[in-house]
């Protein structure tokens, strides 16, 4: 297929969403919101790593971050209708993969 011939709002998508974490963090959140360590601790990232991506796709309308004023303060990352929009897409992904994938076991 030539590269012109792609529409650009489904590269757009594909590109935001091919970043490496990216599927997982909206994965993870669609079970509610979290805090950032408990995404931290659920997915094998860095902090700095995942900051960046809590960041992007924040940027792109997909996660909202919302603030407690408790003390200590509390902050919870969500994902927006548009990032729920999402999970029928990945449940679509989960099936095909258990479908279609062999997990490799570590050597």
């Amino acid at each position: 297929m030539n590269q012109s011939n792609l529409c650009p709002r489904f590269e757009k998508a594909i590109t935001i969403l091919s970043q490496r974490w990216t599927g997982l963090i909206i994965y993870q959140l669609l079970s509610g919101p979290q805090r950032f360590r408990s995404i931290e601790s659920s997915l094998p990232i860095s902090g700095r790593v995942l900051s960046e991506r809590l960041k992007d796709l924040e940027q792109h309308g997909i996660v909202k971050r919302d603030v407690y004023p408790e003390t200590p303060v509390r902050i919870e990352y969500s994902l927006t209708e548009k990032g729920l929009a999402l999970e029928p897409v990945l449940k679509k992904v989960e099936a095909w993969s258990q479908e279609w994938l062999d997990v490799e076991e570590p050597s």
